[in-house]
């Protein structure tokens, strides 16, 4: 009788060729419900992109302060810039270690870790004297603590919804841009008056219980999906389309990190205070909340793939034309707006586009290997920009604009030729 029960609740995925097109393949079991408690969940990790990625956000306003201030003796522009790509490749290169701690103890008691893991960052850097504390702190102990919080909660929404996939993935990519809104406008603020100790103190402790509620909310379906969950699955790579959202991954963000964190110290080249520099970062922000809303809406209308690759082609446009010509604070604000809407919206599309690409059984597997892929671009792509400025020449971030135009373009290219090979298998299927 027991054995007779198992076979009953196991979930059996049907056997498909790697290469053929399949938008969702599950048994009606574990078909999302479009809605119930995934609506708490869509609050949950819009809280939890809201105070790890907002807040990381933030981190242009530390950046052209500590690029502006003799803060650490001896430490140069690069190294700064390697404190806010650390952030991001430590948060990235965690992706194995934390599927494997998934696998062994389950959702909450991950991110609840990575809570203490993230406060435990911020607290410390507010007593860092030297730069290696400083990385060690603000840089890689808060990415740990980000990855282990974050990557649990990215294939929660897909399990929830289905039709409403991209829409639900927005909204709560969205909290990154408003809640980044409040924290980069503090941040400016609270180092002014309270200076910078208090301002990195007071950021982990308001986070950290933010974070708690929401991951205490948070409720996963993985006893009904059984994702696979394994920290390196090599039979994924197998797939080409697979190796189209990494190429993709990659390129998008070595443009996005040049453009989240120059943005603000663009401005200080221009003559700008640092009030200003804030206002442009929280411009940006706000265009990042919205923006990310409205892509996953029109996500689920017009394709996943189609209006990703739009906004990467648009954000390259956007670098060439109307970033490399922004000389004064009133073009900037709205060039940080603007573009703020488009630039980001990988990390609203990367989870709903891998969802497309393999079953979602796999999906957490697959966001694993893109994250690991993802560490180089986020840990250099802001020092290769600011090795190529060219300080007192007539535009000195010509050349990092350039850059930054250039990996945009080329990301658009890969989904252009994921697009392409999605319709042209979808073609073949149907006409068999």
């Amino acid at each position: 009788m027991s054995h007779e029960k198992a076979n009953r609740d196991e979930v059996v995925v049907p056997q498909i060729e790697p290469t053929a097109y399949v938008e969702d393949v599950q048994e009606p079991d574990d078909k999302p419900p479009d809605g119930g408690y995934g609506w708490v969940c869509i609050g949950a990790c819009f809280t939890i992109n809201g105070f790890t990625w907002g807040i990381c956000a933030s981190y242009g306003v530390y950046l052209s302060y500590y690029l502006t201030n003799n803060i650490f003796v001896g430490a140069s522009d690069i190294d700064y810039a390697f404190v806010g790509g650390s952030n991001f490749a430590a948060a990235l290169i965690t992706g194995p270690a934390v599927n494997a701690l998934l696998r062994k103890f389950g959702t909450r008691p991950v991110m609840f870790g990575g809570c203490a893991f993230w406060a435990l960052g911020w607290i410390t850097a507010s007593w860092a004297h030297t730069l290696w504390q400083l990385v060690l702190s603000q840089g890689i102990c808060v990415g740990i603590g980000l990855g282990a919080i974050w990557q649990p909660s990215t294939g929660v929404i897909s399990q929830w919804f289905q039709k409403k996939r991209s829409m639900a993935q927005g909204i709560t990519s969205a909290g990154s841009g408003f809640i980044g809104i409040i924290y980069s406008v503090s941040t400016v603020h609270m180092i002014e008056k309270i200076g910078l100790a208090w301002a990195l103190r007071i950021t982990g402790i308001t986070s950290f219980i933010m974070l708690l509620i929401a991951t205490y909310l948070l409720r996963d379906r993985n006893k009904i999906v059984r994702p696979t969950i394994h920290p390196f699955d090599t039979n994924i790579l197998k797939r080409y389309q697979v190796w189209l959202v990494l190429g993709w991954s990659i390129f998008s963000l070595l443009g996005y990190m040049v453009l989240l964190y120059s943005l603000g110290n663009y401005g200080k080249t221009l003559g700008l205070s640092q009030t200003q520099a804030g206002i442009i970062i929280t411009m940006v922000n706000l265009g990042t909340g919205i923006g990310r809303m409205f892509v996953g809406v029109i996500s689920d209308r017009l394709g996943r793939v189609t209006v990703s690759g739009a906004c990467a082609g648009l954000s390259s446009i956007a670098c060439f034309v109307w970033w490399i010509n922004a000389q004064d604070y009133g073009t900037l604000l709205s060039f940080g707006l603007v573009v703020g809407m488009i630039f980001g919206v990988y990390w609203a599309c990367i989870a709903p586009i891998s969802a497309e690409v393999v079953e979602l059984r796999d999906l957490p597997s697959l966001l694993s290997l893109v994250w690991l892929t993802d560490v180089s671009p986020t840990l250099f792509s802001e020092a290769i920009a600011l090795e190529l400025r060219k300080p007192g020449a007539e535009k000195p971030y010509l050349y990092p604009q350039i850059y930054s135009g250039l990996c945009y373009l080329i990301a658009a290219l890969f989904l252009l030729e994921l697009r392409r090979n999605k319709w042209g298998l979808w073609c073949r299927e149907k006409n068999r």
